[in-house]
């Protein structure tokens, strides 16, 4: 769909929360040595006539019936495509979206986060249709956004917390203060299942362990040791 070259400010990760596709991601990962191989790419083309900029996609949700969300960062809206990646409806946020997630079958949530507003957004997907059905608000800065067993992982510039689906703050997990945005220590987006993978925009990987939780057992991978991994990304 779309192609980030070298602005690093501009590099996403793509979030496809099919669970048992990012278990057997994870356990081919946890194989030192394994290289992902792209078999193949389609380019799709997901500008709507109300959009006013060019299409930025910053987070993928593909849902159990094929169907695929889209959050399109600069013209503030989430984008319901078909299963030939069609646009059938969209839905305009109040401030930028970041990550989107789902939560049960019908129900997805996304972060909504700018200068002044910090917010994560309950979306109920039904017959082509995306319909807002509640929200909270934050005290800190959400960009990225999970969901294991109930719990909501949310990333901040530099902080990772836990909440529930109500919108209680359970914890602060991680926080790296060390930098800020476009340094080595940003957190931008996660994916969740026995482990937490969250990636920054310059490419540095954290990896921790969702059982027996320890920030001791966090590694920081530096994906540029492995190659251009991440500054020059697809959309598949």
């Amino acid at each position: 769909m779309q192609k980030i070259g070298d602005n690093k400010e501009l590099c996403v990760i793509v979030n496809i929360k099919c669970q048992h596709k990012i278990q057997q991601a994870l356990a081919v990962l946890g194989q030192s040595g394994q290289v992902f191989t792209v078999k193949g790419k389609s380019k799709h083309d997901v500008i709507i006539s109300s959009d006013s900029d060019t299409c930025h996609i910053t987070c993928i949700c593909v849902l159990p019936d094929g169907h695929v969300l889209v959050t399109d960062n600069i013209n503030k809206k989430v984008k319901l495509l078909n299963k030939q990646y069609q646009v059938i409806c969209h839905w305009v946020a109040s401030t930028t979206p970041w990550c989107i997630c789902q939560i049960t079958p019908s129900v997805v949530v996304v972060t909504l986060d700018d200068d002044t507003i910090h917010e994560v957004q309950f979306l109920s997907v039904e017959t082509a249709q995306l319909v807002p059905v509640r929200k909270f608000t934050l005290l800190h800065v959400c960009r990225g956004i999970a969901d294991n067993q109930g719990d909501l992982f949310v990333t901040a510039d530099t902080a990772l917390y836990k909440y529930t689906l109500s919108g209680k703050q359970v914890s602060k997990l991680y926080d790296d203060t060390s930098d800020f945005w476009t340094g080595k220590k940003t957190r931008a987006f996660c994916s969740i299942s026995f482990r937490m993978f969250i990636m920054n925009l310059i490419a540095y990987l954290l990896n921790i362990p969702l059982s027996n939780f320890n920030s001791k057992k966090i590694a920081n991978i530096d994906l540029y040791k492995h190659g251009d991994l991440y500054n020059d990304c697809h959309y598949i």
